[in-house]
């Protein structure tokens, strides 16, 4: 009966593998040395290690960085959960001691959700995590699919995602309806808000890409109507200060009309008079940040708030 051959561990160098971990998810050797602190000769020469230990070149040069080989694809998904692994261990062994070290988190939302619910987060942020900095920027109506991917972005938050990639995961924060917010002064509206003064009457809205055509138009020409847009604005809260005395209709999420309706009391809420969905709010991140801890833990506050935002102002959760 012959002797089971097993493989003698110590003869690798296991910090290699987060090199591979590091250069299949970058695909650039400037940007994993970043990641890594190494310099670019270091990282070489680990690179040439890898080579060596698994036969294949692994990563080779591209226009735009570098390539993995067919060997590489096929050893990804293997190193990635020996990584994960890894990485879940070490964060059992040191307990919460992630919230007190020095991070950057980056935060791709739009001004409406910093409005709705940074005033309840940051307090928390600074409280149980004071070595914490959070950076937002602004979506501008598309999944920042590539950020995500590279890890410049680490949280998305918007409500119109859609056709996600297996990598990323997704939670929902919260359900909007669609309302009118118009001035008190409007002419038209002594008698509550109707589709013919609806569709009579001149619109704000908001648009991200500049595409003028949204939900509430695709929903009109559904119905063979059309309404007539005078501005479209690149914010959320912008188009809420415009109102003040004018004859202009704006349609918004529930939320961002109450906020506006409590600031400025010559404003006032109405119900759209067509029928709309909801607005399903979600939180999107990548596969890259999905068991990092303090990241989870971001998470975990964002959806708490978010939560107690809906509970606050009535809305579906």
């Amino acid at each position: 009966m012959s002797a089971i051959h097993k493989m003698n561990i110590s003869s690798k160098d296991l910090n290699l593998l987060y090199l591979f971990h590091v250069l299949y998810q970058e695909r650039n050797a400037t940007l994993a040395a970043q990641r890594m602190a190494l310099s670019q000769p270091a990282l070489s020469h680990k690179l040439n290690k890898l080579r060596h230990q698994f036969g294949d070149p692994l990563f080779v040069r591209a226009p735009r960085g570098l390539t993995p080989t067919p060997r590489a694809h096929e050893l990804a998904p293997e190193v990635e959960r020996l990584v994960a692994g890894l990485e879940h261990f070490y964060e059992r062994c040191e307990g919460e001691d992630f919230l007190a070290r020095p991070a950057r988190l980056h935060l791709y939302s739009t001004d409406f959700l910093e409005q709705t619910l940074l005033p309840r987060l940051l307090p928390i942020l600074r409280s149980q995590a004071p070595n914490l900095t959070l950076v937002t920027h602004n979506t501008r109506g598309q999944l920042p699919r590539e950020a995500l991917e590279k890890g410049t972005c680490d949280l998305a938050v918007a409500g119109f995602y859609n056709d996600l990639p297996d990598t990323f995961h997704q939670q929902r924060l919260l359900s909007e309806h669609f309302v009118v917010l118009a001035s008190r002064s409007h002419p038209g509206l002594a008698n509550g808000l109707e589709l013919d003064t609806f569709l009579a009457s001149d619109h704000l809205l908001t648009t991200l890409s500049g595409d003028l055509d949204g939900l509430v138009d695709r929903a009109l020409r559904n119905l063979g109507k059309r309404r007539r847009v005078v501005a479209g604005l690149s914010s959320f809260i912008a188009p809420t200060r415009l109102l003040r005395g004018t004859d202009l209709l704006l349609c918004c999420l529930r939320s961002l009309a109450v906020e506006a309706s409590e600031r400025d009391d010559d404003l006032r809420m109405y119900p759209l008079p067509l029928a709309l969905p909801a607005v399903e709010v979600m939180q999107i991140w990548h596969e890259r940040t999905h068991t990092d801890p303090l990241r989870r833990w971001f998470r975990q506050q964002l959806q708490a708030v978010a939560q107690q935002a809906a509970a606050g102002s009535g809305h579906n959760i």
